[in-house]
């Protein structure tokens, strides 16, 4: 599907929340919260959300990573549901990181290298709004981050003869934790599918 529902069209979801293991599978730090207590918030969309979470768990100051679903309108969504569209969301990765160790803005770079970010409701052959490009920020210091970052890789992309970025950036919203056969999903399945492929251009 490659074009978004309305609220009155989605699925109708569930109350009760997907169970989460408890240990990262790559780091085992603690995936529910409470987190250490300088730790910050992040969430990215960047097409199939296997090979996205890699590239932020491999980054040192990333205390964990989760995949899951978010920007849409079903409560607590299945993976099934997702690649239905019918729920609206995207599939994204949700980021606890240590903002002494990493900043957001490397964050940002990871976001807009590792895929293109000009495909709209796709990424590479990955079809469907839940493959869509998106920023989901937390503060403002982070959304001005966002726009300032595209407008700096717009430019660069312009230069190379690329198109205009479709990337949302949106306010965070709820975030719905992804099956747990999906988390950490190419520590356990090193030969598995990834579907991310960056334009091999860099934002600065």
């Amino acid at each position: 599907m490659f074009e978004m529902i309305t609220k009155e069209q989605a699925l109708p979801g569930r109350s009760e929340a997907i169970p989460l293991p408890l240990k990262h599978f790559v780091n085992q730090n603690n995936l529910s919260a409470p987190y250490p207590e300088n730790m910050q918030q992040a969430m990215f969309g960047l097409g199939c959300f296997w090979g996205a979470e890699r590239k932020f768990w491999e980054t040192e100051g990333v205390y964990i990573t989760l995949v899951g679903y978010a920007a849409g309108f079903t409560p607590n969504p299945t993976y099934q549901e997702v690649c239905s569209g019918m729920t609206g969301h995207n599939e994204v990765v949700y980021v606890i990181y240590d903002p002494d160790k990493v900043s957001y803005e490397t964050l940002l770079t990871i976001f807009w290298e590792s895929h293109n970010p000009t495909q709209g409701m796709q990424q590479g052959n990955d079809r469907g709004t839940q493959y869509r490009s998106g920023i989901y920020t937390y503060s403002d210091e982070q959304k001005a981050l966002a726009f300032k970052t595209r407008e700096q890789y717009q430019k660069v992309l312009l230069t190379a003869g690329l198109s205009m970025i479709t990337s949302e950036i949106i306010d965070a919203p709820e975030f719905y934790a992804a099956e747990e056969y999906h988390q950490q999903y190419l520590a356990k399945n090193p030969g598995g599918y990834c579907g991310l492929g960056g334009l091999g251009i860099p934002l600065k």
